[in-house]
Order: C-alpha cells, then sequence, then structure tokens
C-alpha cells in the first residue's frame, strides 16, 4: 500500500492501494491477507468489520470481489508499535537540506505497523514536509540526504546530479581482491522470497526486469577470522545492489536475514520463527551494511559537500559467538 506522506498526517496515517490486473477477481480478505502479511486473514476480518478497510471510499465486506483499478484504503486505529532506534543525527543542515545519519533498525517510511517510530515521522515531526533523496534499508545505517522541498529533491535525484556513495559492508568469507562488479540485477527464481535478487555479469535467456548495476568492492580489514570488511563505491544506485552483488559473488552479508548464509531466517523472522541459536549464527543483530559517506553538488550554491558517517562499533568487532 503506498502511504501519504504529509505533515498534516502526522496524527494518523491513511494507507492506500490501487489494484491491478493480478487481483482482479480476488475476494478482499484474501488480497489482504496475501499481501500484508503482517497480519493473517483473521486478524485483517477483524479490521474490516471494525470500519478500517474502505474501497473506493465506502465500507467494504470480507468476501468482496475485487475489480480493476478499485481504491482500497486503510484507516488503521492508533496501535503500539514495534520498538525502534529513534537515535538519528544531524550532519548538516541548511534552507533547503539536511543530511541526516540514521540508525539501524529504523524505517525510514511508514511501512506495516511502523509509523511514528519512522525517520520520516520523526523529521516531519521537527522539520515539517520532508522529501528522502536517497533512501537506506529498514537495518542500513548511516548518511542519507533529505531535501525540504520537493524542487530540491527532484534537482537532486535528476540524472547527473553527481552523487557519490560509499559504503562499508561486513561480509561472510576471505574477500582478497578488488572487484569491479559491473553486471545486472535481476529476480532470483531459485528463492522463496520474491523480492530477493541477484547479481550477473551477463542475462541469462528470459530474464525480465533486468537492471545495469556497477559496484567497486575494495576488502578493507577482516575484524575475526572468516569475516571480510569491504568498502562498496555505488556507480548505480538499485534496490539491494550492495548486498545482492555480495552474495551473488559468494560472500554473504553479516547478520542478513535475506542475504546471509540462509535465507530461510527472514522467512522465520517474518513468522516470528526465528530460533536463539540461528540468531546467534547471524554474528550480528541486524545486516551489516552502513552507509559511510556522501558527496553531492548543493543544487542551490553548487559547492560540492561531503559528509561521513561513523562505522558502528559492531562492525569492527563483532561477536566471534553470534548474538547473545
Amino acid at each position: 500500500m503506498t502511504r501519504r506522506h504529509t505533515p498534516e498526517s502526522l496524527g494518523h496515517r491513511i494507507v492506500r492501494t490501487s489494484v491491478d490486473w493480478s487481483s482482479v477477481g480476488t475476494r478482499l480478505i484474501d488480497y489482504l491477507s496475501g499481501r500484508f502479511t503482517y497480519r493473517d486473514a483473521e486478524a485483517w476480518r477483524k479490521v474490516i468489520g471494525a470500519g478500517e478497510i474502505l474501497v473506493n471510499h465506502a465500507a467494504a465486506a470480507p468476501e468482496q470481489i475485487l475489480q480493476m483499478h478499485d481504491l482500497i484504503e486503510y484507516l488503521p486505529q492508533e496501535l503500539p508499535e514495534p520498538e525502534a532506534d529513534l537515535n538519528f543525527h544531524i550532519l548538516y543542515e541548511d534552507d533547503d537540506l539536511l543530511v541526516v545519519d540514521k540508525p539501524g533498525n529504523l524505517c525510514m517510511h511508514p511501512s506495516g505497523p511502523f509509523f511514528r517510530h519512522t525517520l520520516w515521522h520523526l523529521l516531519c515531526a521537527r522539520y515539517g514536509d520532508i522529501h528522502f533523496v536517497n533512501r537506506l534499508d529498514r537495518e542500513t545505517s548511516g548518511a542519507l540526504i533529505a531535501a525540504k522541498t520537493g524542487e530540491i529533491a527532484a534537482r537532486l535525484q535528476k540524472r547527473g546530479a553527481d552523487i557519490i556513495k560509499t559504503y562499508m559492508v561486513l561480509v561472510e568469507g576471505d574477500f582478497k581482491n578488488e572487484v569491479d562488479a559491473a553486471g545486472f540485477l535481476i529476480a532470483d527464481t531459485r528463492s522463496a522470497v520474491h523480492k530477493k535478487r541477484r547479481f550477473v555479469t551477463e542475462l541469462p535467456d528470459g530474464a525480465v526486469n533486468a537492471e545495469q548495476c556497477r559496484t567497486l568492492l575494495t576488502p578493507i580489514g577482516s575484524p575475526l577470522p572468516g569475516v571480510t570488511l569491504v568498502r562498496a563505491r555505488l556507480y548505480t544506485g538499485r534496490m539491494h545492489q550492495i548486498r545482492a552483488t555480495v552474495y551473488s559473488l559468494g560472500f554473504p552479508v553479516v547478520g542478513d536475514k535475506l542475504y546471509g548464509p540462509n535465507e530461510t531466517y527472514f522467512l522465520k523472522l517474518r513468522d516470528g520463527t526465528l530460533s536463539p541459536e540461528e540468531l546467534r549464527r547471524l554474528r550480528l543483530p541486524r545486516q551489516a551494511l552502513h552507509s559511510a559517506e556522501i558527496e553531492f553538488t548543493h543544487p542551490r550554491t553548487r559547492e560540492r559537500l561531503k559528509f561521513t558517517s561513523p562505522l558502528p562499533e559492531m562492525f569492527l568487532s563483532p561477536p566471534a559467538g553470534g548474538v547473545v
């Protein structure tokens, strides 16, 4: 579902989605429980019964059959949110933009059960309307840019904005040599997780929705035997680019439930069945990916700016026995 991200909606959220061809003829209850798995069918039935789901601005029934372009709106009641690390830091601020140091375990946008515990909500509550120029996954920490107007965001996002992004990633294995990983990201059809991607240097027959990508990977050191700290310089900005690339090269990301040594951990985490022993095998409580440096040209002053975010201590001394 898409969110209406405006400062006026900070007190409540309205979540919207539109039905496409793949869901025509589906019952509303099946659509909700199949797409938004943080609730099961019985829980979504209660939400519908409470009047929190509208279809085309009207009250809906669980068995209602969906039609093409139906507008589904979710007006959730106030619910407790999962814990998150709300301790972000401002690295830079002027009248046009912010450079923010985001902690791990903090969603950028409202998603699933998260609303107030998101960087978007925290920044809008303090600064008013905010537009993110680049995004980080919930478990990824480090520097990112947020604009105070849509115009500034668009100017930074347009092709040729010359934003240089450098990450640090901790991987399983002995990553010995620098790799200029130029190729493509495609869907990992071998995975049970539909959003998982893989990196290939040549497109296989029948590949669809492939995206060109390039990442320069340089080993930095080994904080523990069998683990390597790698610097990743992005030349393109694709979803899961670094995580999918190093995983496909044979170096799973430390602490990563999806691109780590065992993708079933992602499914178990979603279902709440990840065991303490499996958590220990991950070594870290979150994926070890950090936006360490961001450099760009200010869209108004044309000054070249560079900001760094300190590497989290856990990257330098991960516990040898895993998460405790």
